[in-house]
């Protein structure tokens, strides 16, 4: 199965999604931070079988607009409504991974009801380290673009299907292959989680939920220990053998993970439920 290209804008901006069809119960697919819709082809490819899947670039990310003027949290998540509303998604399951978690977690808060289910991967609600800007600044600013060739990118970014993916996320332009993204736009996209915690927005989430992490300890102990504390009705999951990256490093055990809370704590499929 293939994906078709959709378009959806909201104030102007412009957002590229890639719908895989299917007509089972609908599933949003949100990317990290310097993410790219297509990360989760391999995914979205075996949910279809089931689900009618949608993949988004967020804004600032892949064919999506590159310079949006909003960076908020408040924007992704509106951004996401839109999605669900323009591409008629009737209570779909947010699936995000890192940032793309996060504003998942933030659009079932600030929506009841749209969500049918939450999943997160390598995502939480606590505040993020004020440095981490910086960090994220730093590590962008150490990939050696442009990168001579597509190759050579995959071999940068560890080979293997996470190579693969996130070199897919570069365009070759000016003689060379380049993200499509721009630094600063990155970085401020992270401001606003090093000021402040999302614990109210945790807490308020009524939809079943699953919470997958990986080994990378980017989400603090303490800040899982205390999401399942505020919401002990949630299934959570460890994947030892991956790091941050879970849907491309271990993708059969997330799979796995997903058949079950699909089939059990997010199998309310009747109409009006």
């Amino acid at each position: 199965m293939t994906w078709t290209e959709r378009t959806v804008v909201r104030e102007g901006v412009r957002l590229a999604c890639r719908d895989w069809g299917g007509s089972g119960p609908p599933v949003v697919l949100l990317h990290g931070l310097a993410g790219h819709a297509g990360e989760w082809d391999a995914l979205a490819r075996d949910l279809s079988r089931r689900h009618r899947v949608v993949a988004v670039d967020q804004r600032g990310h892949g064919a999506s607009e590159r310079r949006p003027g909003d960076v908020s949290r408040a924007a992704y998540v509106a951004d996401v409504v839109a999605v669900v509303e323009q591409l008629d998604l009737h209570r779909p399951v947010l699936l995000g991974q890192s940032l793309g978690g996060h504003t998942a977690m933030l659009t079932a808060a600030a929506h009841p009801g749209l969500a049918r289910a939450l999943v997160l991967v390598e995502a939480g609600a606590g505040r993020a380290a004020p440095g981490l800007p910086a960090e994220i600044g730093a590590a962008l600013d150490a990939w050696p673009t442009p990168f001579p060739s597509r190759p050579a990118a995959v071999e940068f970014f560890g080979g293997g299907e996470v190579g693969e993916a996130w070199a897919a996320g570069l365009e070759e332009r000016d003689g060379g292959w380049r993200p499509r993204f721009d630094r600063d736009v990155m970085v401020d996209a992270l401001a606003e989680n090093t000021r402040r915690s999302y614990w109210d927005e945790w807490t308020g989430i009524a939809c079943p939920t699953l919470l997958v992490l990986g080994r990378s300890g980017i989400i603090p102990a303490a800040d899982t220990a205390a999401m399942l504390d505020r919401r002990p009705e949630t299934v959570a999951a460890s994947v030892l053998a991956a790091g941050h990256d879970v849907h491309l490093e271990q993708p059969d055990a997330l799979r796995q993970l997903l058949r079950a809370f699909l089939d059990g704590p997010a199998a309310d499929l009747t109409p009006g439920g």
